[in-house]
């Protein structure tokens, strides 16, 4: 599993952006999936997940009806759809698989991570 994140950027608060998570590998549908974020000075925090199949999503409270969790397992991608961003939602994006299959919150149970992409909301 190699994972890939991208798509952030700049945007004004109440603006948009999608995030992207693709896996060069072939079991990525096989794998829980799920996005955290780290702002500087503070810890990686959980943000969403999906399961391997889709039907099971996890979000942190502050995002939920904001953000959208997505997978394509036939393009090998995962996406997450931010809306309404604040300028607290400004922070470094990480992606990362479980071989739990399940939408977890816990980075304890991610075995794979990608590389971040920055998010900046300006206010």
């Amino acid at each position: 599993v190699q994972l890939q994140a991208f798509g952030g950027g700049l945007v004004q608060a109440g603006g948009s952006l999608r995030l992207s998570c693709a896996d060069s590998g072939h079991t990525f549908g096989s794998y829980g999936v799920g996005w955290f974020r780290q702002a500087p000075g503070k810890e990686r925090e959980f943000v969403a997940a999906i399961s391997h199949t889709g039907s099971g999503t996890r979000y942190l409270d502050s995002v939920r009806g904001r953000f959208t969790i997505s997978r394509d397992n036939a393009k090998n991608t995962v996406y997450l759809q931010m809306d309404g961003l604040k300028s607290e939602d400004t922070a470094v994006y990480f992606c990362a698989a479980s071989r739990t299959g399940q939408a977890v919150g816990d980075k304890l149970f991610y075995d794979y991570w990608g590389q971040g992409t920055l998010v900046t909301v300006s206010s």
